[in-house]
């Protein structure tokens, strides 16, 4: 065999050999959360909700997470006040969400994750909105009469609403330690007032000086 072809041959090997690799990682389901990590829920309801469904506070606990396996603890409340606790166990490389608790990070509009319920869902689009005190960047999906909206950055649920005949409900999270509260918009607020202050400061002594002028043409 000559050179050339032998180069074209290795060239070839190395080139699969990339492509493989990249499709391994490309193949990597991004898991956004971490042991410890909790997130509470306000949910409000209208109609009848069946029992087990009118929950009114829920709390999501990452209890420990091992590659694509999540272990979370769930509580919830009901309007009586009876607490009731569930141990579950996600897994975003087979599907198993449960109700689309979590699903893979750093997704984008036109992605797809599988829910072994639901199949392969989309994201429909990505905007910014203001969740627990900060603004994230969240993903949204439709699938039937349910709407999902998730933080991009960490794949979890922060807002949802579930539509039927009898009732719908509406779930919004409400505290988590998963980000801090913004204070970028009191400090926006600071600076403009600032500004505004400076200018009136400004604008007041021109119209002195001004007026002192004024005066002093007067009396001369």
């Amino acid at each position: 065999m000559g050179m050339g072809r032998r180069f074209c041959l290795l060239s070839l090997i190395v080139l699969l050999v990339v492509f493989g690799l990249f499709s391994a990682v490309s193949a990597e389901i991004a898991v956004g959360v971490k042991s410890g990590d909790w997130i509470e829920y306000r949910v409000t309801y209208t109609g009848s909700p069946t029992k087990g469904h009118d929950v009114v506070w829920a709390r999501m606990e990452i209890v420990d997470v091992q590659e694509a396996t999540i272990l979370v603890k769930i509580t919830s409340m009901f309007p009586d006040g009876t607490i009731e606790e569930l141990n579950a166990t996600l897994n975003l490389k087979t599907g198993q969400l449960i109700d689309d608790f979590i699903i893979p990070a750093n997704l984008n509009a036109g992605d797809t994750f599988f829910d072994q319920n639901l199949g392969n869902v989309t994201i429909d689009r990505a905007e910014e909105r203001l969740y627990a005190g900060d603004l994230r960047t969240v993903l949204f999906a439709c699938v039937g009469q349910n709407m999902y909206v998730w933080d991009q950055a960490t794949g979890v649920s922060v807002e949802g609403t579930s539509l039927t005949p009898q009732y719908s409900i509406h779930t919004i999270v409400d505290r988590t330690n998963l980000w801090q509260p913004s204070s970028g918009g009191a400090e926006n607020s600071f600076v403009v007032y600032l500004v505004a202050a400076a200018v009136l400061v400004a604008t007041a002594a021109v119209v002195v000086a001004v007026w002192y002028r004024r005066k002093n043409r007067l009396i001369k």
